[in-house]
């Protein structure tokens, strides 16, 4: 399966999700839409207006490095086409004909929302403005993103330029999914390079800078669209994504997004479903009387879960006997971790302790023990005991006198 597909059934997966119970009354927001939710377990911890299309501004680009990453070489330089920024544009200062990687260039668009940077990676990604647009649409409908069309590759207000609280998420966590681009959200600057010159770009989710466990994902402004951030946030090893649209502010937009990031971090801990080591079955052993094998988990098997919430644990192809030599931590099966009777972990069922090849003696009284021997020795001792007697009577015949008179 590609990763195109296991994307779409992810993200499928994902919109299917229902809300869950809370712990803890949810934040008070002033954003006119939000969604929060765990990848893990798919849930959906918060909602308003989710699926309500609106102006995202530069959280298009979201779907911009989408669109991308399928087609440029992160490592390899591109010439720059020139770019005529309209006043008041974001942009990186950069200058047509220069010759940048893909990698710098996904740098200036995420971090400092270069729309430069936009504009250059549509043109290198599709040979146009407008091919690249109907890219992005086409995988919009691809992901089932239903509420969400895009005219621009930058975000600029246009009517034909909109999406969702729920849509941007979902690009989101596809994105978070690229090693590389999971790494650079989470910066709070980086250094571009390559280029005609260094140049030094800072993220504008200035969330990332002032809290350690932010660690994405983009920021968007325009007159139509407010103020709007895709933020995610890890702690503990339990991530959260969130999208807040149409605050009045930064600092309403930074202040929901913080309240939103830390309630949905609060509801979920790692739950252990078995521990390495932990003793699961204790089998017979051929031939060696009453001993019984000890078999356990090879690893600790844990996942996110809502907190007060239990991981179950099945385990396949336990064998009923087992028969040695065997050395210690031989896989004898499998065990699974389930949540919510999805499986979640899984790792090998192996022998606790060695089982040493059975001695001779052991091999004869196991032997000697078992029913169907008795049976066939008591049959054997029957006839034995028959063919005795019928000896005997043959014997007695043939020495008995004769009784014939002459």
């Amino acid at each position: 399966m590609s990763r195109r597909s296991l994307a779409v059934l992810a993200t499928a997966a994902l919109m299917s999700a229902a809300a869950v119970e809370a712990h803890g009354a949810p934040p008070s927001l002033s954003a006119r839409a939000a969604f929060l939710v765990q990848p893990d377990t798919h849930d959906v911890i918060y909602q308003r207006n989710a699926t309500s299309r609106r102006a995202v501004a530069s959280t298009t680009k979201l779907m911009t490095a989408l669109v991308a990453l399928d087609a440029l070489d992160l490592h390899k330089r591109y010439t720059l086409p020139p770019y005529f920024p309209a006043a008041g544009e974001s942009v990186a200062g950069l200058r047509g004909g220069e010759s940048m990687t893909f990698a710098d260039l996904l740098r200036a668009m995420m971090l400092p929302s270069a729309n430069d940077a936009a504009h250059a990676v549509a043109i290198l990604a599709a040979g146009s403005v407008d091919r690249f647009v109907a890219r992005m649409n086409a995988r919009a409908r691809k992901l089932g993103l239903t509420d969400t069309h895009f005219s621009t590759p930058i975000g600029l207000d246009d009517p034909g330029n909109y999406s969702s609280a729920r849509d941007l998420v979902f690009m989101a966590l596809l994105l978070r999914r690229n090693p590389f681009v999971h790494e650079i959200i989470g910066q709070p600057r980086a250094i571009l390079h390559s280029g005609a010159r260094e140049r030094v770009v800072v993220n504008r989710n200035d969330l990332v800078a002032k809290y350690p466990f932010v660690d994405g994902v983009k920021t968007g402004h325009t007159i139509d669209a407010g103020y709007v951030l895709v933020g995610s946030a890890t702690r503990s090893g339990i991530s959260v994504v969130s999208a807040v649209l149409g605050d009045p502010s930064i600092a309403s937009r930074d202040a929901d997004t913080l309240a939103l990031l830390r309630y949905g971090l609060d509801q979920y801990a790692r739950a252990t479903a078995v521990t390495a080591g932990q003793v699961l079955r204790r089998v017979p052993v051929k031939d060696q009387g009453d001993l019984r094998a000890a078999l356990s988990a090879a690893h600790t098997l844990s996942a996110v879960a809502r907190r007060g919430e239990h991981l179950t644990i099945r385990v396949t192809g336990a064998p009923a006997t087992l028969k040695g030599p065997l050395a210690a931590g031989s896989r004898v099966g499998t065990v699974q971790a389930l949540r919510r009777g999805k499986v979640v972990g899984t790792t090998a069922l192996v022998t606790s302790r060695a089982i040493p090849k059975p001695t001779i003696p052991q091999r004869v009284r196991s032997w000697l023990k078992r029913g169907g021997t008795i049976a066939l020795l008591a049959f054997l001792a029957g006839c034995t005991v028959l063919l005795v007697l019928l000896r005997r009577r043959v014997v007695r015949r043939r020495s008995a006198p004769s009784g014939r008179v002459q």
